[in-house]
């Protein structure tokens, strides 16, 4: 049976302290939890179960989010009509970037902030991501495009950053010309 994850509002001081790396073996509370979030993020990008259990459509959660401050995050990407796939990484690093930035033009959000929040947030265009996954074998993923930003947006989490942290409150939005957008 499904049930949500409770995700905590931007206001609570969790999601502003730097989480921990984590030591393996997970919990089997932490896994369970890790199962949990990639079916609410799932469901949260299907129509008919993002209507039916009243869910704001994401596709990433950070621990932090969940008011565990450990370095786990959890993405959902839907790659094509209906097909998804789950990363999860324990202990994330960026271990390199592409000079490209983009934008993603109609702003980012976050299951965290229940607001509109105006402007462009700069990310690389590509990402090279290492950890582990949640048995602690070691993985590495090259992320562009959504994917990219997605992996920094929930990385950004494990330091107490919020995406609109990264916004320049005198230069909000960006251009064709200044920043790719996507």
């Amino acid at each position: 049976m499904f049930k949500k994850v409770n995700i905590l509002d931007e206001k609570d001081k969790h999601l502003r302290m730097k989480s921990k790396e984590v030591i393996f073996p997970l919990s089997d509370e932490e896994k369970e939890l890790i199962k949990r979030s990639i079916d609410h993020l799932r469901y949260s990008q299907i129509e008919s179960y993002s209507k039916k259990y009243n869910l704001r459509p994401g596709m990433g959660l950070a621990f932090p989010q969940l008011g565990i401050n450990k370095r786990v995050i959890i993405i959902v990407h839907e790659f094509e009509e209906g097909k998804f796939h789950n990363y999860v990484f324990v202990n994330p690093k960026i271990v390199s970037y592409s000079s490209e930035m983009i934008a993603a033009e109609a702003g980012e959000g976050c299951l965290s902030v229940n607001r509109d929040v105006e402007g462009h947030v700069p990310r690389y265009a590509r990402v090279t991501v290492s950890g582990f996954d949640e048995n602690g074998n070691p993985i590495k993923v090259r992320a562009r495009e959504d994917l990219s930003i997605a992996f920094q947006h929930e990385i950004d989490h494990l330091e107490g950053i919020l995406f609109y942290d990264r916004i320049n409150k005198n230069h909000r939005f960006f251009t064709e010309n200044e920043i790719r957008l996507i």
